[in-house]
């Protein structure tokens, strides 16, 4: 028996397991005989169709790790002593393993390493790539959902991107005038399901019909997150519809700014959000975490830093007020929730 598992979710899932096996032998590359290595508590619907489920209809062996606390020398040091061959955890534990000496461990065992959970920083790619010699696959699904997007293993990751749509799914943008978009405009996730039986879809918000009609109807679910395609097809996070900062006119997506963020040394992990501002309707606003070498209470760098975005990315996108904390609020699954700082903000 599961501990802390969310039943709600689970009756919705269960009949759609069958569709299990796409994510996991095309997209983590789970090996017949293997042994596959999720982080993801129970609670989380991710674990039904990729962490336990998937990966047995796969032929492949599930290694299980409880732990109160995660320690990034931990997950190395299990990943080496038990022979973990592939490896799928959120952006999150990624950005602390990359900080540890990979040298200590022998990692020869690991071939395939996936990320999924919210975007992926392409400095964070870079990074684990160097140390470990692993391109990072990237995926894209919902609680709703099983894998929608992802980066599979005979296409060329693009840092940073999601992937292209699994066929699985009726994906496409939707702009937020309902027309499709086209490449470089950003729109809305979606997924028809008018002309097709969509297995991997979830049947409904449990005891809630109102919020159900609300994001499925006339034969399209609309996820509610903002991408954009590229030429290639591929598919880059731009935000959920209400994380998106609407500043003097601009509209911006936190995750390329919390992307610029990363590639200052002194960042390890941070959260993008919006503060209303009588001027410019909304500020943004950089809540970070720091290296341990770098002090808070230092005003030159704070300076330092919103001068190294507006070069990364352009100068309206720079964070005006910068908070400095010792962790991020997070779902159990590792996403940060966005939504709590707002609140926080406001409270401030």
């Amino acid at each position: 028996m599961l501990s802390n598992v969310n039943y709600k979710w689970v009756h919705l899932f269960l009949p759609n397991l069958k569709a299990s096996p796409t994510p996991t032998k095309y997209w983590q590359n789970v090996e017949n005989d293997g042994l596959h290595f999720t982080m993801s508590d129970s609670g989380w619907a991710k674990s039904v169709w990729g962490k336990i489920y998937g990966q047995w209809l796969a032929g492949c062996a599930v290694f299980v790790y409880d732990f109160e606390k995660f320690v990034p020398e931990d997950i190395l040091s299990k990943i080496s002593k038990y022979g973990v061959t592939s490896f799928c955890a959120p952006p999150t534990i990624y950005r602390f393993l990359i900080r540890e000496d990979f040298s200590k461990y022998d990692l020869s065992s690991l071939k395939w390493a996936t990320v999924a959970g919210e975007p992926l920083n392409p400095s964070v790619y870079d990074t684990f790539y160097k140390q470990s010699g692993l391109k990072l696959h990237e995926g894209f699904g919902q609680t709703e959902t099983t894998l929608q997007i992802a980066t599979f293993p005979w296409m060329e990751p693009k840092p940073g991107s999601m992937g292209v749509p699994s066929p699985q799914f009726g994906v496409e943008l939707i702009h937020l005038d309902n027309r499709p978009c086209e490449d470089g405009e950003v729109g809305q996730i979606v997924i028809k399901t008018s002309d097709r039986k969509t297995v991997g879809l979830f049947s409904g918000y449990y005891r809630d019909e109102e919020k159900t009609a609300s994001c499925h109807y006339d034969g399209v679910y609309y996820t509610g997150d903002l991408a954009w395609r590229d030429e290639d097809g591929y598919y880059w996070f731009e935000g959920r519809i209400d994380d998106v900062i609407k500043s003097s006119g601009y509209r911006i997506g936190p995750f390329e700014v919390e992307s610029a963020l990363m590639t200052h040394p002194a960042v390890i992990e941070c959260a993008i959000t919006g503060v209303p501002d009588e001027v410019r309707g909304q500020i943004i606003k950089a809540t970070v975490i720091l290296a341990p070498e770098y002090r808070p209470g230092d005003d030159n760098l704070v300076k330092e830093i919103q001068e190294h975005v507006k070069n990364v990315t352009a100068p309206y996108k720079y964070p005006r007020i910068i908070e400095f904390v010792t962790e991020l609020p997070k779902t159990i699954s590792g996403k940060i929730r966005r939504v709590e700082i707002r609140e926080r903000s406001k409270m401030n």
